[in-house]
């Protein structure tokens, strides 16, 4: 089959397509035949070296959707979708023909999602899950600002917070793109990084936001703490501009505010298809949508895949190793 490599870190013209043995499928393991994966910007971070857990020589790529070829015979030939902090880092991953994962690991493609869409899921809206759901607990009710609200985490927490009917306030440098879920929203967008802070009181009546989800980390964390209602809860998944940051630490125990990280690489395959699974109602409720797909490449064209995605394309790039 043939399969994306990368024997040493760089930028994307250190990737090559090669042409590697079939995978076969060991005791308690599957073979997925890709129709779709797409490219992260965590899967340029990892060609890059940003990743020190990668070993090499490595097939990367995260995201995928597929058909099921070998493995269990109740799941021969089922349409699946998956995701994984340890797939293109530590095991082979998705930017081949072919990818082995664990049979626990499998699930069902909504049926509502094409093979593009759903391979345009995966650490976007896992990410988002885990950071409002499972990391800050937010619910009803209750207001989240969400950082960077038109990027791709960003885009699927306004949709996971709809759903839950949370008050929404969206910040971003840049205003939304056509179909982003931001500009559906009826959200707050500020472009001045300086007045968040002064923008979100003004919005809660000086009360601020019981949930900040920070999709950029770095350079925007401290007007992220200020943002925080009394007891307000702090996601960060991200860092940007600033590895090392400040704050005032009297205001921030005073307010009984609280830190979360959130690292998505820390979930496996399986552990990523329990969130894809609770995620499911709200792709076939229609109320998860992926980010729009911008471009579809076949698998030769994957070093311009990856320099889209490194040069900050706006939507998602998907590869199609059966073109």
């Amino acid at each position: 089959m043939k399969a994306v490599r990368f024997t040493r870190h760089g930028k994307p013209d250190v990737l090559s397509v090669e042409d590697v043995p079939d995978p076969a499928a060991g005791d308690g393991e599957a073979v997925v035949r890709i129709e779709a994966a797409s490219i992260n910007p965590s899967d340029v971070k990892n060609v890059a070296g940003a990743m020190e857990q990668t070993t090499l020589p490595r097939t990367p790529g995260r995201d995928f959707a597929g058909i099921v070829e070998a493995g269990p015979a109740s799941w021969i030939g089922a349409e699946v979708w998956g995701t994984g902090g340890d797939t293109g880092f530590t095991r082979d991953g998705s930017h081949a023909e072919c990818i082995v994962i664990p049979v626990a690991s499998l699930r069902r493609k909504p049926s509502v999602l094409d093979f593009d869409e759903a391979a345009s899921v995966g650490v976007n809206f896992i990410t988002a899950w885990k950071g409002l759901i499972e990391g800050a607990g937010l619910h009803a009710g209750e207001t989240v600002l969400i950082i960077a609200a038109s990027g791709g985490v960003g885009n699927a927490a306004v949709q996971i917070a709809r759903r839950i009917d949370a008050r929404i306030i969206g910040v971003d440098r840049r205003g939304p793109r056509p179909g982003a879920a931001i500009s559906q929203a009826g959200l707050s967008l500020v472009a001045d990084t300086a007045a968040i802070p002064e923008a979100v009181r003004e919005a809660t009546d000086g009360y601020g936001a019981d949930v900040v989800l920070d999709c950029v980390g770095g350079v925007m964390f401290r007007h992220a703490v200020d943002c925080l209602a009394p007891r307000g809860r702090l996601v960060e998944m991200s860092v940007a501009g600033a590895r090392e940051v400040s704050f005032n630490l009297a205001d921030f125990y005073h307010n009984e505010s609280r830190l979360i990280g959130i690292d998505t690489l820390k979930l496996d395959l399986t552990a990523s298809a329990t969130v894809l699974e609770a995620l499911r109602p709200g792709f076939e409720a229609g109320d998860y949508r992926p980010a729009p797909i911008v471009r579809r490449l076949a698998l030769d064209d994957a070093v311009a895949a990856y320099q889209a995605v490194a040069g900050g394309e706006q939507g998602r790039v998907v590869l199609r190793p059966r073109e």
